[in-house]
């Protein structure tokens, strides 16, 4: 063999090829089948080179055709090579010695290089007692090896009891013991024997060092991990290997929990709870859905605010300001909510009012809350509690459930980072039960300012102070929310808007607001005020202001279109073009009659839109004394209309007493056996129901049994007694501008809601003939013509 020769390069990936080492394998690529087969018929020899990724670990590589060759490889004899029935080359090669490549002929489409035959250094040992104990002791650290690792090459072992040539005995145990390629292409490349013996007991006593180390490991794991917890064997490996090494805080999880934990600005209870829960999961080797509930309830619990608050804003004239840029009216609201201000800046510490905005759809209780949290700079969180049924969603669920969490509160709380927020509980009134507990008392500890200071949820299973947290609640009616939970809150009721102030929602909030949403420019739309009037007036019937701003949306929506088609830069609406972009006027204003009438009374009702005039007919036709109720009445409205046929019965025949009624009109004893009463409310679709009309009912079966014209200029309210006493009703602000729009002149309220109309605004009642009644004689006297 000559000292310099001309060799084929054969590059290997997942193999590296030492002198004495045989080596056979199947060649897939065509070029390199051909090359081999070529050399059959010469010298066969080649050069087998290990091929390197790109991080080339610091060996001398050289790159041809897109591979990283190993300068170093190994010279190679191909012993045998044949084709397979399947038609693939399979061949057997020889390792003869080590091989340098001086340089790759480039010229070639094969990789042809001038390869170096190596020679070793340092390979000559003369004290043959040196010589013998290096071959001993490698003989018996590759025979610890085997022990350690629980396997055996037959391969090897023949070698080891057979080769006495060192040199020989170094190439087959590097070449057949499982080290990576990369580490055995250093023992290849190595050109010193001493350093390539020392490298080569250096890394056999490594492997044996580090399979001692997996061994014990898997030794303690062993007893813990049973036959549903294998795929999970790496996972528990890793952390016994953290607790074996002491691993730092920054790749250890349960350090960076414990590290949170005393940074957590919370109480020392707290602190505990997390410290206890941490070493629970650090020693737990249970399922993964347990220690996934575990982690779930370390991070809830660091993630809640705790003691961390927010400053709110105290200075007055700013909230005020705030407050009345963007709402209009809404005055007990506002003033509120600055005498809570007030009390904060003076104490430092006032106590969070609970507060229950009650009134009509639309009347912007929702949107006043969010200008508090921005007039106090507070953190803003919104629960619906509307069609809530399940306790849970407000006390959470026990943690050891599947797929448990927090109730709404203490998510409200993580979502708004501090411990003192606004939380608008919105629609409190909607709230159900069932089989699954009851909402309302689940919320009785939270709007309670002597409970809510450890309230506690079934997940966090630690009290939470919630007594910095401002609760709002929205409800249209308080009917339907439980006594004990009203009791808990404040309630300040929001009235609808009269017509002025939906003018003037409209024209200062409303219309800029849908200016902007539809992209117009202030200058490119202009509606008059005339036209924004008749909006309200003739194309909303509602409480609010949703409707309305529904329909100047349109509007603005329209004017774009009309802009840009027909290149107008300005649209000009008045209440004569009006109906070209909403329509015919839908709804036209309810007026009083014009001629008295006999059984025909006008009553004030009030519904969730506002109030409304309500038109009570009765007859009397010959029959059998009985009473027909029609137009969808209620319970509480049919026991109202027999109150007042029983008691005008009772005034005008004397039954139930010894005589008839002194003023009263006389009618025959026998009139109310002998006659059927119909009494009727139109508009028999809607639901009406309420004990206010019972004064009216009694009028006009007064007025049919007498033949008694009533004023049709003249409306009134108020629940009725078998004694003809009238009570004090609700709703008295909506009935009253009922009666206003419908053009009524004199309304009879009861005596004792005279406290409410002087709370009225003067713009409502400025109109109206107001007069207080006690019983049904005053009743009588001022509605009868």
């Amino acid at each position: 063999m000559e000292n310099i020769m001309t060799l084929p390069v054969i590059p290997t990936y997942k193999v590296v090829l030492f002198p004495g080492m045989m080596l056979h394998f199947d060649i897939n690529s065509k070029k390199t089948a051909k090359v081999l087969w070529d050399k059959m018929k010469t010298d066969r020899y080649i050069l087998v080179s290990y091929q390197m990724d790109q991080d080339n670990d610091g060996e001398e590589i050289t790159e041809r055709d897109g591979y990283n060759i190993c300068r170093y490889g190994c010279i190679a004899r191909i012993k045998q090579m044949v084709r397979t029935q399947n038609g693939r080359n399979r061949v057997e090669l020889e390792g003869i010695t080590r091989g340098y490549i001086l340089s790759v002929d480039e010229t070639k489409s094969d990789i042809i290089a001038d390869v170096e035959v190596v020679e070793d250094e340092n390979a000559d040992i003369d004290n043959p007692i040196e010589y013998e104990a290096m071959v001993s002791g490698l003989r018996e650290l590759v025979g610890i090896y085997y022990q350690v690792s629980g396997r055996e090459d037959g391969n090897i072992s023949t070698h080891l009891l057979k080769e006495k040539n060192l040199i020989k005995l170094v190439d087959n145990v590097a070449g057949g013991l499982d080290f990576k390629e990369r580490d055995k292409q250093k023992i290849l490349g190595e050109t010193d024997f001493i350093a390539r013996y020392e490298k080569l007991v250096q890394l056999i006593g490594n492997k044996i060092a580090v399979t001692k180390f997996s061994n014990d490991i898997k030794g303690k794991i062993k007893s813990k991990v049973d036959e549903n917890q294998r795929n999970y064997l790496l996972r528990e490996q890793l952390k016994v290997i953290y607790q074996e090494m002491g691993e730092d805080d920054e790749v250890d999880e349960m350090e960076a929990f414990m590290r949170q934990t005393e940074e957590l600005p919370a109480s020392e209870e707290v602190k505990e709870k997390l410290r206890k829960e941490i070493h629970r999961l650090k020693v737990s080797r249970g399922s993964a859905s347990e220690e996934a509930t575990q982690r779930g309830y370390i991070e809830t619990l660091l993630s809640l605010p705790w003691d961390k608050k927010s400053d709110d804003n105290t200075d007055l004239k700013h909230a005020k300001e705030i407050l009345d840029q963007e709402h209009f009216g809404l005055t007990k609201v506002k003033e509120r909510m600055l005498e809570f201000l007030a009390v904060r800046t003076l104490t430092g510490k006032g106590e969070s009012p609970i507060i229950c905005l009650v009134g009509p759809p639309g009347t912007g209780k929702t949107s006043i809350a969010k200008s508090i949290a921005t007039a106090l700079e507070k953190e803003y969180v919104r629960i619906c509690l509307g069609g809530v049924r399940d306790e849970a969603e407000i006390r959470g669920h026990r943690k050891t459930y599947v797929g448990a969490m927090p109730g709404r509160i203490i998510e409200a709380l993580r979502n708004a980072k501090v411990s003192n927020p606004l939380i608008l509980l919105d629609e409190i009134d909607k709230t159900g039960s069932d089989r699954r507990g009851d909402t309302a008392s689940a919320l009785l500890e939270v709007l309670d300012g002597e409970q809510n200071q450890h309230f506690t949820d079934h997940y966090i299973e630690v009290p939470v102070d919630l007594s910095e947290v401002l609760f709002l609640a929205t409800a249209n009616t308080t009917d339907t929310i439980p006594k004990p939970l009203l009791d808990r809150m404040e309630i300040v009721e929001i009235n609808s808007y009269t017509a002025v102030e939906k003018f003037h929602i409209a024209k200062e909030h409303l219309l800029p607001k849908q200016k902007k949403k539809n992209g117009l420019k202030k200058s490119q739309l202009t509606i008059t005020d005339a036209a924004l009037r008749k909006i309200i007036s003739g194309y909303t019937k509602e409480a609010g202001v949703r409707n309305l701003e529904r329909k100047i949306g349109s509007v603005c929506r329209k004017a774009a279109r009309e802009i840009l088609e027909n290149d107008k830069s300005v649209v000009r609406v008045n209440d004569k073009n009006l109906e070209d972009y909403l329509g015919k006027i839908k709804y036209l204003p309810e007026k009083a009659g014009k001629e008295a009438e006999v059984g025909s009374v006008c009553g004030l009702a009030w519904t969730s839109v506002g109030g409304v005039t309500l038109a009570t007919e009765v007859l009397t036709m010959q029959g059998k004394g009985e009473i027909l109720l029609t137009g969808k009445m209620g319970d509480v409205m049919q026991e109202s209309a027999k109150t007042a046929l029983s008691y005008v019965r009772s005034i005008t025949t004397g039954d139930g007493s010894k005589t008839a009624k002194k003023g009263a009109a006389k009618i025959p004893a026998d009139y109310f056996a002998k006659h059927d009463f119909h009494i009727h409310i139109p508009e028999g679709a809607v639901p009406k129901d309420g004990p206010s009309a019972g004064i009216t009912m009694a009028t006009g079966i007064y007025s049919a049994v007498t033949k008694q014209k009533v004023r049709s200029d003249l409306a009134m309210t108020g629940e009725i007694t078998l004694r003809g006493n009238v009570l004090p009703i609700g709703g008295l602000k909506e009935k009253l501008l009922a009666a206003n729009i419908a053009g009524i002149k004199t309304v009879l309220v009861p005596d004792k809601n005279r406290k409410d109309v002087d709370e009225i605004e003067e713009e409502i009642i400025k109109d109206l003939d107001i007069i207080f009644v006690e019983n049904m004689d005053q009743v009588l006297k001022e509605a009868l013509v």
